[in-house]
């Protein structure tokens, strides 16, 4: 059974993060089984209001990642998963540990998703946190998945079409998934790796809950960690995105129903690669 290890905020009201990375990765068809060491406890998404809960500390974040390790998990890891960061010692200690399994098994996957702001709110971690992250996650990422603003945080460009997405992406020095990529009226993902690139868009819906993004990451990473090469697994993992969204639009949920719509999701037929 594959084991991912996902360094993430728990939300335990909402469908975000590494709350929703767990949920979704259990239920895949892959049956990945997910170790979650959590960086921040909350109630419910910040964008509902106060949220409620708090930060894990350094200390206790990375006692808990101590304890895997002693208990020989870090052998058996086949993708990390990283998300939202409270602190910068906690993005160096994640680093320590990415390097950490690297060491026990170097056919790990480690996927970075630099939560980082949005547009239009910008940035919504500390720059420490910004800077850190920058410094020592990104170097060590297998693939990373920035949104669009993130991925203009993270090179100091605006890029809008998919020339500058593409040359802004080559930039970071990794094959790159970047989200919330828009044209001709559709919303999807770009995945760039060197000098070669692939989009993959679907319907954009006019007020998607929270989530999709760790949605996208949380399937890219399962697919490619199956064996699928990362074009294909973009347009499976975007193809989950859209079926998950389009359930929500119809049931009225105010959060991604990864439970609910899950199994249909993670069967998705993939979406066209242009």
């Amino acid at each position: 059974m594959p084991l991912v290890l996902i360094l993430g905020s728990h939300v335990a009201g909402s469908r975000v993060g590494g709350t929703l990375a767990s949920l979704a990765l259990a239920q895949s068809p892959m049956k990945i089984d997910p170790v979650h060491v959590p960086t921040t406890l909350l109630g419910r998404h910040p964008g509902w209001g106060p949220p409620g809960g708090g930060p894990v500390s350094p200390e206790l974040f990375a006692g808990m990642l101590e304890g895997i390790a002693a208990n020989g998990l870090f052998a058996a890891v086949d993708g990390v998963l990283t998300d939202y960061f409270a602190s910068a010692e906690q993005v160096q200690i994640a680093a320590r540990a990415i390097d950490a399994v690297k060491t026990a098994n170097p056919k790990a996957i480690i996927l970075v998703d630099p939560v980082l702001g949005d547009a239009p709110g910008g940035l919504y971690v500390g720059q420490g946190v910004a800077d850190a992250l920058a410094e020592h996650l990104v170097p060590r990422a297998d693939f990373l998945t920035p949104n669009l603003w993130e991925l203009g945080y993270l090179t100091q460009t605006s890029p809008k079409d998919l020339q500058q997405i593409h040359y802004a992406a080559t930039a970071l020095g990794r094959p790159s998934l970047i989200s919330s990529v828009e044209r001709n009226g559709e919303i999807g993902g770009m995945l760039v790796d060197g000098s070669r690139a692939w989009l993959a868009t679907h319907e954009k819906a006019a007020q998607p809950p929270k989530g999709t993004g760790d949605l996208m990451a949380t399937m890219f990473l399962a697919h490619v960690i199956d064996g699928q090469a990362a074009p294909q697994a973009m347009g499976l993992a975007l193809a989950g995105v859209s079926y998950t969204v389009q359930r929500a639009q119809e049931w009225g949920a105010q959060e991604l129903p990864i439970i609910a719509a899950g199994d249909e999701a993670w069967r998705a037929e993939p979406l066209a690669l242009t």
